[in-house]
C-alpha cells in the first residue's frame, strides 16, 4: 500500500476511499507508511486499470494480519504471495481437470486406482509449483503500526504490524508457470490411457487461466 499516488486517483477511487474510512475499526493507526491506504491495496483491479504495463503483467497484493514488529510482517507478506500465486494456479490446474470429461475420468474419487494422483494435486501440487514461481519482483509495500483497543471492540489491548505487499509477474512467465504445474500433474500419471485423458483435459490450462483472470 505504498506510494503517493492520491493526487492521480479517479474520483470513484476516491469515493472508495471514503467509503471504507467510514466503517467503524477497532484499532487506531498510529503510525504507516504513507498518509494513506494506496488504491492498489484497497480495489487491485481498479489500480491496475491506471497501468500502462496491464497487457504485459499481473499483478497480486497480499496484506497481513496484525504482527509484532514491522519486519516481520512485510517479510511474511512478501513470502505468502508467491504461496498464494502458486496455490492460485493448483487450484486452477485441479478444477480443469476435474471439469473436464477426460480430466474427471482420470481423477474419479471413486476408483482406488485414481488415489496416488488425486492426493498428488490436492497435497503436494501447490508445494511444487511454489517454485515456478520465478520473476515475480515486489513493487511496493505499504505498513502499519495499529493500536488495537478494547474500547473500540478488540478483545484486548495491544500494538500490532500489518504490512501489504503487492508484486508484479510477467503473463508469459505465469503461463510458463501453470503448464509446467500442469506437467507435474501428467507426469504423476502411469497408466497410458489415463495420461492421454490428462494431457486433453490440461491442454490449454495457462491459456484459459490468463483468460479467466482478464474475465473473459
Amino acid at each position: 500500500m505504498a506510494t503517493a499516488f492520491l493526487s492521480g486517483c479517479s474520483s470513484s477511487s476516491k469515493k472508495e476511499e471514503e467509503v471504507h474510512t467510514s466503517i467503524e475499526k477497532d484499532y487506531i493507526i498510529r503510525e504507516s507508511s504513507d498518509n494513506a491506504r494506496p488504491l492498489w491495496v484497497i480495489d487491485l483491479s481498479e489500480w491496475v486499470r491506471e497501468q500502462k504495463d496491464q497487457e504485459t503483467y499481473r499483478f497480486f497484493v497480499k496484506e497481513t494480519s496484525p504482527k509484532v514488529d514491522r519486519e516481520s510482517a512485510c517479510d511474511l507478506a512478501k513470502a505468502d504471495i508467491r504461496a498464494d500465486i502458486a496455490s492460485e494456479i493448483a487450484t486452477y490446474v485441479e478444477k480443469s481437470l476435474g471439469s473436464s470429461k477426460e480430466g474427471a475420468a482420470s481423477i474419479d474419487p471413486n476408483n482406488p486406482d485414481t488415489r496416488p494422483l488425486r492426493e498428488f494435486i490436492e497435497i503436494t501440487l501447490a508445494e511444487k509449483t511454489k517454485a515456478l514461481i520465478h520473476g515475480a519482483a515486489v513493487m511496493k509495500t505499504y505498513w502499519e503500526k495499529r493500536q488495537f483497543l478494547q474500547s473500540k471492540g478488540a478483545k484486548r489491548d495491544y500494538v500490532g504490524y500489518t504490512c501489504a505487499t503487492l508484486i508484479r509477474m510477467e503473463k508469459d512467465r505465469l503461463k510458463q508457470a501453470v503448464d509446467e504445474a500442469a506437467n507435474h500433474v501428467i507426469n504423476k500419471v502411469d497408466d497410458p490411457a489415463t495420461k492421454e485423458n490428462v494431457k486433453k483435459a490440461l491442454q490449454d490450462v495457462s491459456v484459459n487461466f490468463d483468460k479467466a483472470k482478464q474475465g473473459l
